[in-house]
């Protein structure tokens, strides 16, 4: 019903930049969250930002300053801008949205599969 891709992933040097975005679709009738979560080999998935359909956004403490969330919400996509890029944002990232579907009711939330970051030194 619903899909999100990503996209924008690959490999950079130490204080390089990324963008990254994720397009949801499908029998959406709303998304409130959207959000990029990552997680590094032998470590548990952690949040990364998160923005809201108003635009309100968080940040983990250890991206603060340095990565952008952002979105468009005519298009269902959010980017992450990933700025001055050190060898431990290297992970994979995800991205979730949390939506309303046609004719359903509830919420849901629906991830991406993942693209690859990868900084070296």
């Amino acid at each position: 019903q619903v899909q999100l891709v990503e996209s924008g992933g690959g490999l950079v040097q130490a204080g390089g930049s990324l963008r990254l975005s994720c397009a949801a679709s499908g029998s959406i009738l709303s998304i409130n969250v959207m959000g990029w979560y990552r997680q590094a080999p032998g470590e548990q998935r952690e949040l990364v930002a998160g923005i809201t359909s108003g635009g309100s956004t968080n940040y983990a403490d250890s991206v603060k300053g340095r990565f952008t969330i952002s979105r468009d919400n005519a298009k269902n996509t959010v980017y992450l801008q990933m700025n001055s890029l050190t060898p431990e944002d290297t992970a994979v990232y995800y991205c979730n949205a949390d939506l309303t579907l046609r004719g359903v009711l509830g919420k849901y939330r629906y991830w991406g599969q993942g693209t690859q970051v990868t900084v070296s030194s």
